[in-house]
């Protein structure tokens, strides 16, 4: 094959080993847009460049499809952030910031406001996938938080309480800032705040907090 004739060949053709990526965005950009229920295989196959055929290939049904979405743009990243922070050796206040300031930047991200939108859209109707949302993603995060807290108050860095009241108050917090940041002109007390910022605010107030020390500022 010529140089040409490869370049004017379809994407997908020439690196079959990316199709699944190729699927799962376009996936994810037709759910975002249609939602669920309404988005169909023929229409994830025309954003992706491929063949409803070629998508059951690889994945049997939207479901699976979604499944699929929701584990390599979150449950992936959830899987790093457990491994680092089994091996970790620092304080469990430096840990708490590198785990809530990757969650936060992650919350503001255009992939994780799809997701969250259309889970808190349509989920319920899929009851099995909002059992997997629930299992691997919503409880997942909570028991991980719950750990690097419950670290603290072991070591004494933190104050005794219950860890995971604590873990679901923080990651409250977290993911309505994340959202509200993202409608700004909604709430003006953000509009002249970077999400440095608010990040900065959100972990101040946090470790204030969890703080086992008299007077924490």
């Amino acid at each position: 094959m010529t140089d040409s004739a490869a370049a004017q060949e379809p994407r997908w053709r020439r690196l079959p080993e990316e199709r699944p990526k190729q699927i799962l965005d376009a996936a994810l950009e037709e759910f975002a847009q249609r939602g669920l229920a309404h988005a169909r295989l023929e229409d994830i196959g025309k954003r992706a460049g491929v063949s409803k055929g070629t998508i059951y290939l690889y994945f049997p049904n939207k479901e699976a499809l979604f499944r699929e979405v929701v584990q390599s743009t979150i449950v992936d990243r959830l899987e790093s952030a457990e491994r680092e922070i089994a091996s970790s050796t620092r304080t469990a206040a430096d840990l708490l910031r590198q785990v809530m300031r990757k969650r936060f930047e992650f919350l503001r991200s255009p992939t994780f406001v799809a997701v969250f939108r259309l889970v808190n859209a349509e989920i319920y109707n899929f009851p099995d996938l909002a059992e997997f949302y629930a299992e691997e993603v919503v409880l997942r995060s909570q028991r991980m938080i719950t750990g690097v807290i419950r670290r603290g108050i072991e070591s004494g860095e933190f104050r005794a309480m219950d860890a995971a009241v604590a873990a679901r108050m923080l990651t409250s917090m977290f993911l309505m800032h994340g959202l509200w940041c993202s409608n700004r002109q909604c709430f003006p007390h953000l509009a002249q705040r970077s999400d440095e910022q608010v990040l900065e605010e959100l972990m101040a107030f946090a470790l204030s907090a969890l703080s086992a020390r008299d007077g924490a500022a």
